[in-house]
């Protein structure tokens, strides 16, 4: 289960390093020109309420505020690939990692969902939330401190002394 949690966190590295790198472009301003007019002929062919929103959204973006989304994504696919390395590894220090990031990660979702119900801002958040509760159970029983059963005929207290 790691190993599928460490292709999760490679996959996001991907998607992070596509964002990251098409941000910069963006500062370009001929590949700023480009892009708009793809997303205008797009526009054309497709929905335009959300093509709309995706044009207001990279045109409302100062240059200043491109580079921080840049270097905000290459700075989380760095989290990410050390997460996955650590998790392909089986490092402990990896699943601590993990459950502190995603749990990080939970108010920035919670608002997202809140701001508008979709069914990827759902998802994301519930696969972070199962990601998190799996690392935790691990953690928590390789300490040796998951709930146990109380076998039967014991004392559900602390020894009498006397």
């Amino acid at each position: 289960m790691l190993r599928a949690i460490a292709v999760f966190k490679f996959s996001k590295v991907v998607l992070l390093v596509a964002v990251g790198l098409g941000t910069l472009r963006l500062l370009d301003p001929a590949v700023a020109a480009r892009a708009q007019h793809w997303l205008a002929a797009l526009a054309a062919s497709s929905d335009r309420r959300a093509v709309q929103r995706l044009i207001a959204l990279a045109s409302g973006l100062s240059p200043g505020r491109l580079e921080a989304l840049g270097i905000g994504a290459f700075f989380y696919a760095t989290l990410f690939t050390i997460e996955g390395v650590g998790l392909w590894r089986g490092a402990h220090w990896a699943e601590y990692l993990t459950v502190i990031a995603g749990l990080s990660l939970v108010p920035f979702e919670l608002i997202q969902v809140t701001r508008v119900v979709t069914v990827s801002r759902v998802a994301a958040l519930l696969v972070n939330l199962a990601v998190v509760a799996y690392l935790m159970y691990r953690l928590l029983r390789a300490r040796g401190t998951e709930p146990r059963p109380i076998p039967d005929g014991q004392p559900h207290g602390p020894p009498a002394t006397g």
